[in-house]
């Protein structure tokens, strides 16, 4: 059975527009960037999962400055 992963993503809206936020372990944000659009904030997100499926989770934290 594989470990649960210690980081996620998400893509939310806010008052200032879309953003998709990286959580850490602690499930605090450890990363937000704002995007021009859903699509963008989508595919932002989608990467970031790919990532998390194939980078160590060093390699993870190296690559997204975490």
């Amino acid at each position: 059975m594989s470990e649960a992963p210690r980081y996620g993503v998400h893509v939310e809206r806010d008052d200032e527009g879309w953003r998709a936020v990286i959580t850490g372990p602690d499930g605090e944000e450890a990363l937000v960037r704002r995007c021009a659009s859903e699509n963008e904030a989508r595919l932002f997100a989608s990467t970031v999962e790919q990532h998390l499926g194939w980078l160590s989770e060093a390699r993870f934290r190296q690559y997204y400055r975490l």
